[in-house]
């Protein structure tokens, strides 16, 4: 998997908190995702994509805030351009459930409601602070809110094996401690996958946030 780009089974909690940050996210919270629903058989496909095989200097690039100017920074696409392997899921769809938490940063302008409110008018209206992905920027996702009272959507083909074990899957990973990644093992039952409560209370005690607040309206994406 290090050299050969293979994606898990289902979006993992990691990719889920980037669609709702990319909606509504401020200092002052934290998403916390509690379960995945799985809405549609999980296939995948191999392809080959372009990518570029060199990383920018963090030393030049310290540098080069140093001096005031971004030459000597740049990458030669051409150059460094490389054509690798992925196996990647195709055709998914899935309803994330979610809460956010207050974090130390909030100031008393900073409300559960409030927060609430303005993540479910931009869902509700289609706005984002960029376009959430799953995964890499070359697969965007599209999202729309599901209100407290709508039923699940039914997708046609619907999901036919409804119970599974993944295994071990990335929660998160806490750049707070050196890009410490954490993982979970994940099993999916009746279609849903959820993530365990101890997790998220060992990330907010880590973090020193208050409570989570549930979120009225949880996020569909696909």
């Amino acid at each position: 998997m290090k050299v050969e780009r293979v994606s898990y089974d289902v979006m993992t909690p990691s990719a889920a908190r980037g669609i709702l940050e990319a909606i509504h996210w401020k200092p002052a919270i934290r998403w916390h995702v509690d379960r995945i629903h799985v809405l549609r058989p999980i296939c995948f496909q191999s392809l080959r994509r372009n990518e570029v095989g060199a990383k920018a200097s963090e030393a030049n690039a310290r540098s080069a805030m140093k001096r005031g100017t971004t030459e000597g920074l740049g990458i030669l696409v051409d150059e460094n351009r490389q054509q690798r392997a992925a196996l990647v899921l195709v055709d998914v769809a899935y309803v994330i459930e979610a809460h956010f938490s207050m974090t130390d940063k909030a100031g008393p302008e900073d409300t559960p409601a409030k927060h609430i409110s303005m993540f479910n008018r931009r869902a509700q209206q289609g706005q984002c602070f960029h376009r959430p992905c799953l995964g890499t920027r070359e697969f965007a996702a599209e999202f729309e809110l599901l209100g407290p009272d709508d039923p699940l959507p039914v997708y046609d083909p619907p999901l036919t094996e409804r119970d599974r074990d993944f295994g071990w899957m990335l929660h998160d990973i806490d750049f707070a401690r050196g890009n410490e990644s954490r993982f979970f093992r994940a099993q999916m039952m009746d279609g849903v996958i959820e993530v365990p409560p101890s997790m998220r209370r060992r990330w907010c005690s880590d973090h020193s946030a208050s409570a989570g607040t549930p979120l009225s309206s949880p996020g569909r994406a696909r």
